[in-house]
Protein backbone atom coordinates (compact mmCIF):
# COMPACT_ATOMS: atom_id res chain seq x y z
CA UNK A 1 0.00 0.00 0.00
CA UNK A 2 2.55 2.39 1.03
CA UNK A 3 4.46 1.60 -2.81
CA UNK A 4 1.97 2.01 -4.09
CA UNK A 5 -0.12 5.14 -2.96
CA UNK A 6 3.60 6.71 -3.54
CA UNK A 7 3.53 6.08 -7.01
CA UNK A 8 0.51 7.01 -7.65
CA UNK A 9 0.03 10.47 -5.77
CA UNK A 10 3.49 11.36 -7.51
CA UNK A 11 1.96 10.65 -10.54
CA UNK A 12 -1.15 12.68 -10.22
CA UNK A 13 1.05 15.36 -8.28
CA UNK A 14 3.38 15.28 -11.02
CA UNK A 15 0.23 16.25 -13.54
CA UNK A 16 -0.93 19.20 -11.13
CA UNK A 17 0.43 22.66 -12.87
CA UNK A 18 -0.66 24.09 -9.57
CA UNK A 19 1.96 21.55 -7.61
CA UNK A 20 4.35 21.68 -10.64
CA UNK A 21 4.41 25.57 -10.14
CA UNK A 22 4.78 25.47 -6.18
CA UNK A 23 8.42 23.38 -6.38
CA UNK A 24 9.62 25.21 -9.77
CA UNK A 25 9.21 28.79 -8.97
CA UNK A 26 10.04 28.91 -5.31
CA UNK A 27 14.08 27.47 -6.44
CA UNK A 28 13.53 30.36 -9.37
CA UNK A 29 12.50 32.78 -7.09
CA UNK A 30 15.08 32.33 -4.13
CA UNK A 31 18.26 31.65 -6.12
CA UNK A 32 17.85 35.10 -8.12
CA UNK A 33 16.80 36.90 -4.85
CA UNK A 34 20.40 35.27 -3.75
CA UNK A 35 22.23 36.26 -6.90
CA UNK A 36 21.43 39.67 -5.85
CA UNK A 37 22.54 39.13 -2.55
CA UNK A 38 25.97 37.87 -2.92
CA UNK A 39 25.90 40.62 -5.80
CA UNK A 40 26.82 37.88 -8.42
CA UNK A 41 30.17 36.68 -6.87
CA UNK A 42 28.66 34.05 -4.73
CA UNK A 43 30.64 30.93 -6.10
CA UNK A 44 29.60 28.36 -3.34
CA UNK A 45 27.56 30.19 -1.66
CA UNK A 46 25.70 30.42 -4.74
CA UNK A 47 25.16 26.77 -4.67
CA UNK A 48 24.07 26.14 -1.41
CA UNK A 49 21.10 29.03 -1.83
CA UNK A 50 20.70 27.02 -5.05
CA UNK A 51 20.36 23.64 -2.37
CA UNK A 52 18.64 25.67 0.41
CA UNK A 53 15.73 26.66 -2.28
CA UNK A 54 15.01 23.54 -3.19
CA UNK A 55 14.86 21.97 0.55
CA UNK A 56 12.31 25.34 0.40
CA UNK A 57 11.00 24.01 -2.70
CA UNK A 58 10.39 20.53 -0.90
CA UNK A 59 8.18 22.39 2.18
CA UNK A 60 6.29 24.23 0.45
CA UNK A 61 4.99 22.16 -1.65
CA UNK A 62 4.21 19.83 1.78
CA UNK A 63 3.10 22.47 3.72
CA UNK A 64 0.31 23.54 0.45
CA UNK A 65 -0.25 20.32 -1.20
CA UNK A 66 -0.81 18.37 1.91
CA UNK A 67 -3.03 20.24 3.43
CA UNK A 68 -4.62 20.38 -0.36
CA UNK A 69 -4.86 16.91 -0.65
CA UNK A 70 -6.78 16.51 2.40
CA UNK A 71 -9.14 19.22 1.48
CA UNK A 72 -9.53 17.55 -2.05
CA UNK A 73 -10.99 14.58 -0.34
CA UNK A 74 -13.29 16.50 1.98
CA UNK A 75 -14.53 18.20 -1.54
CA UNK A 76 -14.80 14.30 -3.17
CA UNK A 77 -16.59 13.13 -0.24
CA UNK A 78 -13.79 10.06 -0.48
CA UNK A 79 -12.33 10.75 3.19
CA UNK A 80 -14.41 9.30 5.65
CA UNK A 81 -14.51 6.01 3.24
CA UNK A 82 -10.88 6.05 3.12
CA UNK A 83 -11.15 6.52 7.41
CA UNK A 84 -13.99 3.75 7.40
CA UNK A 85 -11.62 1.26 5.06
CA UNK A 86 -10.05 -2.02 6.67
CA UNK A 87 -6.45 -0.77 5.51
CA UNK A 88 -5.58 1.76 8.65
CA UNK A 89 -5.35 5.30 7.69
CA UNK A 90 -2.22 5.95 8.46
CA UNK A 91 -1.37 3.72 5.21
CA UNK A 92 -3.33 5.82 3.18
CA UNK A 93 -2.28 9.20 4.66
CA UNK A 94 1.69 8.52 4.95
CA UNK A 95 2.35 7.60 1.15
CA UNK A 96 0.59 10.89 0.32
CA UNK A 97 2.73 13.10 2.30
CA UNK A 98 5.91 11.07 1.07
CA UNK A 99 4.82 11.46 -2.74
CA UNK A 100 3.72 15.25 -1.86
CA UNK A 101 7.42 15.68 -0.36
CA UNK A 102 8.87 13.64 -3.50
CA UNK A 103 7.80 16.10 -5.74
CA UNK A 104 10.14 18.77 -4.28
CA UNK A 105 13.10 16.90 -5.70
CA UNK A 106 12.22 18.83 -8.71
CA UNK A 107 12.99 21.74 -6.81
CA UNK A 108 16.60 21.01 -5.88
CA UNK A 109 16.92 19.61 -9.74
CA UNK A 110 15.32 23.14 -10.94
CA UNK A 111 17.53 25.24 -8.29
CA UNK A 112 20.42 23.51 -9.97
CA UNK A 113 20.10 23.89 -13.15
CA UNK A 114 19.10 27.77 -12.83
CA UNK A 115 22.07 28.51 -11.26
CA UNK A 116 24.37 26.55 -13.71
CA UNK A 117 22.87 28.09 -16.58
CA UNK A 118 22.00 31.37 -16.14
CA UNK A 119 24.54 32.18 -13.52
CA UNK A 120 27.28 30.11 -14.79
CA UNK A 121 27.61 28.57 -10.95
CA UNK A 122 29.70 25.07 -11.68
CA UNK A 123 27.83 22.12 -9.71
CA UNK A 124 30.89 20.97 -8.09
CA UNK A 125 29.58 18.27 -5.29
CA UNK A 126 32.54 17.17 -2.81
CA UNK A 127 31.03 13.89 -1.72
CA UNK A 128 28.29 13.09 -4.05
CA UNK A 129 27.80 9.23 -2.16
CA UNK A 130 26.90 11.72 0.55
CA UNK A 131 24.69 13.65 -1.58
CA UNK A 132 22.53 11.30 -3.20
CA UNK A 133 21.72 9.82 -0.05
CA UNK A 134 21.00 13.15 1.98
CA UNK A 135 18.51 14.06 -0.99
CA UNK A 136 16.08 11.34 -0.36
CA UNK A 137 16.56 11.29 3.41
CA UNK A 138 15.82 15.03 3.17
CA UNK A 139 12.72 13.88 1.35
CA UNK A 140 11.72 10.95 3.63
CA UNK A 141 12.30 13.42 6.88
CA UNK A 142 10.09 16.53 5.57
CA UNK A 143 7.60 13.92 4.65
CA UNK A 144 7.57 12.23 8.04
CA UNK A 145 7.06 15.74 9.21
CA UNK A 146 4.50 16.37 7.04
CA UNK A 147 2.41 13.30 8.07
CA UNK A 148 2.52 14.70 11.81
CA UNK A 149 1.06 18.21 10.26
CA UNK A 150 -1.72 16.16 8.08
CA UNK A 151 -2.68 13.98 11.28
CA UNK A 152 -3.82 17.30 12.84
CA UNK A 153 -5.38 18.51 9.53
CA UNK A 154 -7.85 16.29 9.88
CA UNK A 155 -9.46 17.03 12.50
CA UNK A 156 -10.27 20.83 10.81
CA UNK A 157 -12.34 21.67 7.86
CA UNK A 158 -10.01 24.87 7.01
CA UNK A 159 -6.87 22.16 6.51
CA UNK A 160 -5.69 24.07 3.95
CA UNK A 161 -5.53 27.48 5.22
CA UNK A 162 -4.09 25.66 8.48
CA UNK A 163 -1.19 24.38 6.55
CA UNK A 164 0.11 27.37 5.02
CA UNK A 165 0.88 29.36 8.42
CA UNK A 166 3.36 26.61 8.73
CA UNK A 167 4.86 27.66 5.60
CA UNK A 168 7.79 30.72 6.62
CA UNK A 169 8.07 29.73 10.26
CA UNK A 170 9.76 26.79 9.04
CA UNK A 171 11.64 28.31 6.96
CA UNK A 172 13.01 30.92 9.25
CA UNK A 173 13.93 28.33 12.33
CA UNK A 174 15.04 25.82 9.93
CA UNK A 175 18.06 28.06 8.56
CA UNK A 176 16.94 27.93 5.14
CA UNK A 177 16.41 31.62 4.79
CA UNK A 178 18.84 33.24 7.58
CA UNK A 179 21.72 31.29 9.34
CA UNK A 180 20.32 29.56 12.47
CA UNK A 181 23.51 31.14 14.56
CA UNK A 182 21.39 34.66 13.89
CA UNK A 183 18.57 33.49 15.87
CA UNK A 184 17.50 33.99 19.46
CA UNK A 185 19.17 31.86 21.58
CA UNK A 186 15.94 30.23 22.88
CA UNK A 187 14.75 29.37 19.34
CA UNK A 188 17.54 27.77 18.09
CA UNK A 189 16.84 24.72 20.18
CA UNK A 190 13.20 24.52 17.91
CA UNK A 191 15.28 23.74 14.97
CA UNK A 192 17.20 20.71 16.17
CA UNK A 193 13.61 18.72 16.22
CA UNK A 194 12.63 20.42 13.04
CA UNK A 195 13.90 17.97 9.74
CA UNK A 196 14.51 20.64 7.34
CA UNK A 197 17.15 21.59 9.33
CA UNK A 198 19.13 18.28 9.13
CA UNK A 199 18.79 17.59 5.28
CA UNK A 200 20.14 21.25 4.56
CA UNK A 201 22.98 20.68 6.96
CA UNK A 202 23.76 17.04 5.01
CA UNK A 203 23.28 18.79 1.78
CA UNK A 204 25.50 21.72 2.56
CA UNK A 205 27.93 19.30 4.19
CA UNK A 206 27.73 16.61 1.57
CA UNK A 207 28.53 19.73 -1.28
CA UNK A 208 31.20 21.99 0.26
CA UNK A 209 32.68 18.60 2.27
CA UNK A 210 31.96 20.67 5.79
CA UNK A 211 30.64 18.99 8.72
CA UNK A 212 29.32 16.00 9.47
CA UNK A 213 27.13 15.24 6.25
CA UNK A 214 26.35 11.20 7.17
CA UNK A 215 25.48 12.27 10.78
CA UNK A 216 22.98 14.64 9.67
CA UNK A 217 21.42 12.11 7.38
CA UNK A 218 21.52 9.52 10.39
CA UNK A 219 19.54 12.46 11.94
CA UNK A 220 17.39 12.94 9.54
CA UNK A 221 16.52 9.41 9.76
CA UNK A 222 16.02 9.00 13.81
CA UNK A 223 13.64 12.26 13.45
CA UNK A 224 11.75 11.03 10.58
CA UNK A 225 11.25 7.47 12.98
CA UNK A 226 10.05 9.86 15.86
CA UNK A 227 7.38 11.77 12.98
CA UNK A 228 5.78 8.20 12.26
CA UNK A 229 5.19 7.50 16.11
CA UNK A 230 4.31 10.99 16.56
CA UNK A 231 1.90 11.04 13.62
CA UNK A 232 0.42 7.76 14.08
CA UNK A 233 -0.53 8.92 17.88
CA UNK A 234 -2.10 12.29 16.64
CA UNK A 235 -3.91 10.38 14.02
CA UNK A 236 -5.63 8.23 16.34
CA UNK A 237 -6.19 11.08 18.56
CA UNK A 238 -7.46 13.16 15.83
CA UNK A 239 -9.74 10.74 14.14
CA UNK A 240 -11.29 9.88 17.32
CA UNK A 241 -12.02 13.52 17.65
CA UNK A 242 -13.16 14.10 14.11
CA UNK A 243 -15.72 11.37 14.39
CA UNK A 244 -17.15 12.75 17.86
CA UNK A 245 -17.57 16.15 16.40
CA UNK A 246 -18.91 14.66 12.56
CA UNK A 247 -15.78 17.01 11.17
CA UNK A 248 -14.52 14.52 8.54
CA UNK A 249 -17.24 15.62 5.59
CA UNK A 250 -17.16 19.00 4.34
CA UNK A 251 -20.30 20.10 5.59
CA UNK A 252 -22.17 19.24 8.66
Amino acid sequence: MLWFGFGAHFKLLSRSPFDIWVVVASPLIFATLAHFLFAGNGGPQMLVAALASGVMGIWSSTTASGAGALQTQRRLGVLELLVAAPAPFWSVLLPISFAISGIGVYSLAVGLVYVRVLFGVPIVIHSWPAFVVAVPATIVAVGSLGFVFASGLVRFRSAFMLGNLFEWPVWMVCGLLIPVSVLPGWLRPVSWFLAPTWGMAALRGATLGTGHPWADVGMCAVLAAGYFVIGTAFLRFFLDAARAKATLALTA
